[in-house]
């Protein structure tokens, strides 16, 4: 499914936030039925793969064994998910991308993580093969076509190799990979996962990911408000848990979860949906899960991202404690029951 960066850059995210404080909330709250507790996940875009184990998760009844019920709120373009948890109703939000929290605690928004979804980030520079960008020096003199929220990610991945800016010229376009077809740009950027989107690029396409270039951001970090943390632990606990299994049940059963999201959401192209779930579960799990369970993630690796960052000046005020960002107290609490894939 298509996946738009949620927030990539400071600006485009105050915007975002601002326009969110008046959008749609989420909770836990009573259950009007058999006296669970409703979880409302609010997500940073409209549904997609990313959510299979969640969906999975609620057939399976794994929120209902921890007294849980699901909602899954959808994002757009006029909603900001993390704004949404960090009004003081929230419970659970997910977003397509870790810089996006990073930012809004730098701005005082209490949201914190609690795991992250998929341990590298599928966004990808796409070349051809007649004219291929495999290594970041490969940029040099290249016109490379990406959404302007994504900017950014290119002036890290330079910057993290060395390469001056005005080395590569930047032409700002939507999700469309034509015009690397059309010969408009040399390389155009999207995730991985977007298996539809990238169908027109055929055997010619060769791929850099933005990890592979230097820059390791997390992909669909779950995060809480701050008050939620401390006031419902057990829920929190609870909510990562059922999902942590969702995800187990992805893996063990890739072709009957697709079923189970589009029963869900029947809009979806099946085809595409499977032709995808592999490389979902392949970004899910990985040696660092199957050492220390789905949803893993580290401190150092946040550090990194936040001073990244730093260097390129995109806080509007000091950047955040790594600390404030992210706690592995959740992820902790649940290690008996996240699945060890990989």
């Amino acid at each position: 499914m298509t996946r738009t960066p949620a927030s990539l850059d400071r600006r485009a995210f105050l915007t975002a936030t601002g326009a969110a404080l008046g959008g749609t909330m989420i909770g836990i709250r009573p259950g009007r039925a058999q006296d669970l507790y409703e979880v409302r996940m609010q997500l940073g875009w409209l549904a997609s793969n990313g959510i299979l184990g969640e969906i999975a998760a609620d057939k399976m009844g794994f929120y209902a064994d921890e007294g849980l019920s699901l909602e899954i709120v959808p994002g757009g373009p006029n909603i900001d998910g993390v704004a949404s948890v960090a009004s003081g109703q929230a419970n659970l939000g997910s977003i397509s991308s870790s810089p996006s929290l990073m930012l809004a605690r730098s701005a005082g928004l209490p949201i914190k993580c609690i795991a992250v979804g998929y341990q590298q980030h599928p966004f990808t520079y796409f070349s051809l093969k007649k004219n291929p960008v495999r290594t970041p020096q490969d940029f040099i003199g290249k016109k490379v076509g990406t959404n302007g929220t994504a900017r950014i990610l290119l002036q890290a991945l330079l910057a993290a190799n060395n390469i001056p800016e005005d080395q590569v010229e930047v032409q700002v376009i939507g999700a469309d990979m034509s015009p690397l077809m059309t010969g408009q740009v040399d390389v155009v950027t999207g995730w991985k996962t977007n298996t539809s989107a990238l169908a027109v690029l055929g055997d010619q396409r060769v791929d850099l990911s933005l990890w592979d270039a230097g820059v390791q951001l997390y992909a669909n970090p779950y995060y809480v408000n701050d008050s939620t943390l401390a006031d419902h632990p057990d829920k929190v606990e609870a909510m990562l848990r059922a999902s942590a299994r969702g995800w187990g049940y992805v893996h063990d059963n890739p072709e009957k979860a697709v079923e189970y999201l589009l029963e869900r959401y029947p809009n979806m192209d099946r085809d595409n949906e499977m032709a995808t779930v592999d490389l979902v579960n392949a970004y899910s799990f990985d040696e660092h899960t199957r050492e220390n369970g789905w949803g893993t993630m580290t401190k150092e690796n946040w550090q990194r991202q936040i001073d990244t960052y730093a260097a390129l000046g995109q806080f509007q005020s000091d950047p955040p404690n790594v600390d404030d960002i992210m706690t592995l107290s959740v992820l902790e609490a649940t290690a008996d029951v996240r699945p060890h894939y990989g």
